[in-house]
């Protein structure tokens, strides 16, 4: 999601013995409520935000081919912004909850949207190996038990809230 995915996924740290059951998205995403702004609360580290230091943003726009527009941003450490851009597309349209975003073209990777408030007032993305998560709010910051609310599921999903680096947002 944030700063692109690529293909060639692999899974996070398991060992031999642990075994997770596939990765399940939400029942169904009403497309018109999620799309607009989405701040970063926090994500499982990689290479496309390393020089990302503080406001990451995503921004979701509905274009008229029935894709959607995404637009990634966040501050570097010396102050300059950087963006990122590219069109989803849903490739499950039962659910609106799996979709394949290209930053890179011609490489694409799954956007799946793992967890939803039902006022969509956060979300949980990754992909199906779970190699990449994030944590994303309506606000800059999350009310912290709504956080540990999120953590708590995400566990139950098979991810590991320890690797979560959380991410700074200006306060507006």
């Amino acid at each position: 999601m944030i700063f692109g995915l690529v293909a060639g996924f692999f899974a996070a740290s398991m060992t031999m013995s642990q075994t997770l059951p596939p990765l399940t998205t939400v029942p169904s995403v009403d497309l018109d409520r999620y799309t607009g702004e989405w701040f970063e609360i926090a994500r499982y580290p990689n290479r496309f935000e390393n020089d990302c230091d503080s406001d990451v943003t995503a921004v979701y726009t509905l274009r008229s081919d029935g894709k959607i527009q995404v637009v990634n941003s966040c501050r570097k450490a010396n102050g300059v912004p950087k963006e990122s851009g590219g069109p989803a597309k849903v490739v499950e349209s039962k659910t609106n909850a799996k979709l394949k975003v290209t930053f890179f073209w011609p490489f694409s990777g799954d956007y799946w949207i793992v967890d939803l408030d039902p006022d969509y007032r956060y979300a949980v993305v990754s992909e199906p190996k779970r190699k990449y998560l994030w944590i994303l709010s309506r606000t800059p910051q999350m009310d912290p038990a709504q956080y540990q609310q999120v953590l708590s599921r995400i566990r139950q999903l098979g991810f590991d809230p320890s690797r979560l680096i959380m991410t700074k947002q200006a306060t507006h």
